[in-house]
């Protein structure tokens, strides 16, 4: 009886929805045709707001209680090991443990394996780094193409004998260079197990800086790879690389059919702790997971490093003498002194005993008896003789230990997954009443130490000009991922035989990869050296341009009127993106549109799931400019001067602003031209601490000096700037509270110890100092239709604040830009501190990896430099009342020091190395462009709250994120073609997605073909978490949410759906029940991939 009742509830929530929806469609479709309606004082926009008419309050954002109770459940209660409190309950007091030095002294009784055998396995690896100290294709010249080569022989000589890879983008690079003998061996090797792929993503990412759509695009191109050409699927991450481990890549990995996981890069007093208590193999569960639906066992790797002194057990000193490289006669030796012997009959007691004992410390500090034993190194077996001297002398220490039941061992090669195996097999023999021997763990490994005080938060903003890069190349690849597969569909319906035969399928490929090759964490890190950087940068652009190439081709085919027109144009004259960037190294610059009385096309794209309002802005030729409509409506602009410098305005360039409301993943098109009519809204200037002497069109009032402040206002907040042009206020409309949000800059020096900060490690000389000017700075403030700002100019950062007068998402945070420029610079980092009065106390939240939100607590505890995190898209303060959020473009180093502060580090210009092996400091310092915003939010919660290990952005904040990371792309005609027709917008889909369901990619599926496309693309989606006790103001948003349910036959209005499949994240597995579905069904966090095809 009450299931009924609750099934009908459910039913009528579900109708409600729908006509929610429904009367949400009409009232877009209504200011749609409100937008070409006539100009009148209550007509589109009102005088005062500046802003289109939009939904009244209650339609702007539909949440559904039951989509709230999700942020409201504490999260995963029942986690045995929470990492916040392993970082109250260890002492960091780093004593000297002996042997290991980090650890402790192991004992054992003899008798320990006399009813259950020591299970040893020796697993070969070689680790190699695409691009670090040489480049990709440096390394692959001259290392990492004998490493294959000698492989296929090798393992050929024994059938014992075994070997793993991991990096796809090495694989991928020899493959086709082989032949096909050499394949087919390749493939046996495989078959019979001597050869095993590990986690097989196209590199083996950073963990801090990339954002999860990367992580997850690399992943995809690895397996997509090994699927086509070698039809094997890895099922076990093995990641020892990365300088400290997110959980973000533990979800990505199980969602992508992993049952194991292997990490390395840990603090070393959180692998003693874990050691001391036997937790370093646990089930690692997802924060915010209430189940036990994202556990993924993990093993931690217990000693300093992954090479062979720190892997055979906890002495380096006998463990080197079994890594027989360091034969007495080779390139290096053992720093330890004693160096490895040969075995032959005469040692091989003495040496297997020796070996033995290491192997049995080790397994004290698991709960099974069974071993893990790596044996590798960066770039080994290279050579023949290596593959010999480690294979031969290993092989006849097995044997003997073998052949000698007293000592109770049964040690071979094997691969990572035949450890996992042989343990999988122990749990299922040992588990007591369906319970795991294994512990269940939450948290993250940051920031990571591997030794003393050294901890590695200084390449969280290393080389910021790349992570910015990074994050653009991402926006244009998903944009032109999208775009290209709509394209795609369109030109196969109507036979366009140009698009069709083009190549724009092997430039994406490769712009995957491009930047699948940067998320390697010696790229995106900023750890390489100057040239590899410079290869790596080179690659991002290459692809950069191609990726505007196909933009602009794609988007040109969507928008056309006659699609069979497609053929006869010639397309270096047609659409083109707005904002070029002249090489690697530089700054994108706007292109000057030249305009003349013949109206050209100017096609807008928005690349999110959201109906979206944004103000455009395009450099003109002419101040007599004039937009209008696809229909011939004109458009209310802003006209804003072009500064050539700080003080003087171009003559020749006008900038040219106006909003527009554009559909989701939707084109919309415009026309410009010159025309005697125009009638822009100037834009107004006071110039403060300086002077301008040709002000050109513009009203500019040159003023002195002067006690008043500075202001700035739009119709949610108001902000007050000091005399220096830097905010100290903002000042909330909805109930008109005075908030202390202060903006200041500082730098942190490096200590005069003999280590000091590098490219990896950030070791400062104390507390950030102030940034200090003599005489008050020049501030510049513009006022304007539909953005105001202030800018102030500072000898080593140019920063910018800006206001959106709209009546959505843009308008409810304030952007911040600061070009920062410290190449003059010297063992300085430059930091911008936000101080208010919220009392967060010694807590704060930062992001991974843009997928979720990890707590921190500042510990006096530790060092400084401990207390630094990384930040991907967000990073927040609180208390009982409000949030105070900064939200990023680029990865960069944050913390909280103080109470009611956030500090990020946006550059940093080091003279010296920092022992880690780069062998050279970070001074190829860039202008870097740094871009954020600042949302303050009212929230109402109890302290009790506070004190979960999981919390959740805001929708608004959720939101404002996605438009930050993904930008309007505008584009126009190079030069007028007359003959062109376009339609009036492209909008592929029918409504807005769910305000909590991010579109993370519609990616163009392979064919069995090379560089070839199937009619097929993986539809990855991720529902958000996200937290509703925060004001709900007119939030400005176009969309409701829907209990994560999507219609399939209601999601596009252009294209009908042929088929829905669901699969694995990666497309490497189908699930048992794959089939095509109707409706799709997403938990809050889920990130899930379905096959689509589209007609």
């Amino acid at each position: 009886m009450l299931q009924e009742k609750i099934d009908h509830l459910e039913r009528l929530l579900a109708e409600n929805n729908e006509i929610i929806s429904n009367i949400r469609d009409s009232v877009i479709n209504l200011s749609e045709s409100v937008e070409d309606g006539p100009k009148s004082s209550q007509g589109n926009f009102s005088q005062g707001a500046g802003a289109p008419l939009l939904p009244s309050k209650q339609l702007s954002l539909v949440v559904d209680p039951e989509d709230c109770s999700f942020a409201l459940q504490s999260g995963s209660r029942n986690s045995d090991v929470q990492m916040l409190d392993v970082y109250s309950l260890i002492p960091f007091d780093n004593p000297d443990g002996g042997v290991w030095k980090q650890g402790f002294d192991i004992s054992y009784l003899f008798n320990e394996w006399d009813s259950k055998p020591l299970q040893v396995f020796v697993v070969p690896h070689s680790h190699n780094d695409p691009g670090w100290l040489k480049t990709f294709d440096d390394y692959f010249r001259e290392m990492t193409q004998y490493i294959f080569n000698n492989m296929v022989i090798k393992l050929k000589e024994d059938s014992r004998r075994k070997f793993m890879w991991s990096e796809i983008s090495y694989l991928s690079k020899w493959w086709d260079t082989i032949d096909k003998p050499k394949k087919d061996a390749v493939k046996s090797l495989l078959q019979n197990g001597q050869f095993e792929i590990v986690t097989g993503g196209w590199v083996m990412p950073d963990e801090a800086a990339p954002h999860y759509f990367a992580l997850i695009d690399q992943l995809i191109e690895g397996h997509q790879w090994l699927e086509k050409n070698l039809g094997v699927k890895p099922r076990s991450g093995w990641s020892i690389d990365p300088f400290g481990h997110s959980p973000t890549m533990a979800y990505l990995l199980k969602r992508a059919g992993f049952s194991h996981m292997l990490i390395q890069r840990v603090h070393y007093a959180v692998k003693k702790h874990f050691a001391l208590h036997k937790t370093l193999e646990f089930f690692w569960r997802q924060n915010w997971d209430l189940g036990s639906g994202t556990d993924i066992f993990c093993h931690m790797m217990p000693f300093y490093s992954y090479d062979i002194p720190h892997t055979c057990g906890p002495d380096p000193k006998i463990c080197c003498q079994f890594d027989f490289k360091r034969l007495p006669g080779g390139r290096f030796g053992c720093p330890w002194g004693v160096p490895p012997e040969t075995i032959h009959l005469g040692n091989v007691q003495k040496r297997a005993e020796m070996l033995l004992d290491q192997y049995r410390k080790k397994s004290k500090l698991f709960r099974t008896t069974v071993v893990l034993a790596p044996l590798g190194d960066d770039f080994r077996y290279c050579e023949r003789i290596e593959w010999d001297h480690q294979y031969k002398n290993y092989q006849l220490l097995f044997d003997f230990m073998n052949s000698h039941p007293e000592y109770n061992v049964k040690i071979q090669f094997g691969t990572l997954s035949d450890y996992f195996d042989a343990l999988d097999k122990e749990d299922v023999t040992i588990r007591k009443n369906s319970q795991s021997m294994f512990p269940v763990l939450s948290g993250d490994f940051f920031t990571y130490a591997d030794r003393d005080d050294h901890y590695w938060s200084g390449y969280f903003t290393s080389r910021p000009f790349y992570k910015r890069m990074d994050r653009i190349l991402e926006s244009h690849l998903r944009a032109a991922e999208i775009l290209y597969y709509f394209a795609l569909k369109q030109a196969q319906k109507y036979k366009i035989s140009k698009f069709l035969s083009s190549s724009h399928y092997m430039a994406l490929t490769e712009a995957r990869r491009n930047l699948g090759l940067f998320q390697h964490h010696d790229a995106i890190t900023g750890t390489a050296k100057d040239w590899v950087v410079v290869d790596y940068g080179t690659r991002l652009f290459h692809s950069l341009t191609n990726l505007k190439k196909i933009i602009g081709y794609s988007a040109l085919l969507l928008i056309l009127k006659d699609k069979n027109s497609y053929n006869s144009y010639s397309f270096d004259n047609l659409l083109d993106m707005d904002l070029k960037q002249n090489s690697q190294g530089s700054l994108p610059q706007k292109t000057v549109i030249t305009l003349s009385a013949e109206p050209r096309y100017l096609v807008v794209c928005n690349p999110s799931e959201q109906d979206r309002i944004s103000v455009v802005s395009v450099y003109v030729s002419s101040p007599t400019a004039q937009v209008s409509s696809a229909s011939g409506k004109p458009v209310e602009i802003q006209m804003s001067a072009v500064w050539n410098t700080a003080t003087t305005i171009s003559q020749t360039a006008y900038e040219i602003s106006f909003l527009v409301q554009m559909p989701p993943l939707g084109l919309k098109v415009y026309r410009i031209l010159e025309s005697a009519s125009s009638d822009p809204h100037l834009a107004e200037y006071v110039l403060h601490n300086g002077n301008v002497k040709d002000k050109g069109i513009f009203n500019m009032k040159n003023v002195k000096s002067t006690e008043e402040d500075i202001t700035l206002e739009n119709s949610f907040v108001k902000l007050r700037f000091d005399q220096s042009g830097l905010l100290e206020e903002m000042i909330n409309k909805e109930d008109s509270k005075h908030h202390e949000v202060k903006v200041q800059f500082s730098w942190y020096g490096t200590t005069s110890k003999k280590d000091k900060s590098g490219a990896y490690l950030f070791l400062p000389d104390g507390e950030a100092k102030p940034y200090v000017y003599t005489t008050l700075p020049f501030v510049r403030v513009q006022r304007g239709r539909f953005y105001s700002d202030v800018t102030c100019f500072l000898e080593h950062v140019t920063h910018r604040v800006r206001l959106y007068n709209i009546q959505g998402i843009d308008g409810q945070s304030v952007e911040v830009s600061n070009i920062v420029d410290i190449r003059k610079e010297h063992n300085r980092e430059i930091a911008m501190r936000i101080s208010s009065s919220i009392n967060s106390q010694n807590k704060f939240y930062t992001d991974l990896n843009g997928y979720q939100i990890q707590p921190r607590m500042t510990m006096s505890k530790l060092p400084l430099q401990a207390n630094v995190y990384p930040m991907t898209t967000m990073a927040y303060i609180q208390d009982t009342k409000h949030r105070l959020t900064l939200l990023s473009a680029q990865s960069l180093g944050v913390s909280s020091l103080k109470s009611g502060q956030i500090e990020v580090i946006m550059d940093r210009r080091l003279m010296q190395d920092d022992n880690r092996g780069l062998e050279q400091g970070v001074h190829d310092n860039k202008v870097t462009a740094n871009l954020f915003r600042i949302l303050l939010e009212k929230r109402s919660v109890n302290m009790e709250e506070e004190k979960k290990s999981v919390s959740y952005p805001s929708l608004v904040s959720h939101i404002t994120s996605s438009f930050l990371n993904h930008p309007v792309f505008t584009m126009t005609e190079k030069i007028p073609v007359p003959t062109l027709q376009l339609l009036g917008e492209f909008s592929p889909l029918l409504s807005s997605l769910p305000c909590d369901i991010h579109l993370v990619n519609l990616r163009t599926i392979q064919s069995k073909v090379d560089g070839k496309h199937s009619d097929e693309a993986a539809l990855i989606l991720h529902r958000k978490g996200f937290d509703c006790r925060f004001s709900s103001r007119d939030t400005g948003l176009l969309c409701s949410t829907t209990q994560g349910k999507i219609l399939v036959q209601k999601l596009f209005s252009m294209f009908t759906v042929a088929s829905l499949i669901p699969s694995s994240l990666s497309l490497m597995h189908s699930p048992p029940d794959a089939r095509n579905i109707s409706e799709i069904n997403l938990s809050p966090m889920e990130i899930s991939t379905f096959r689509i095809q589209l007609r």
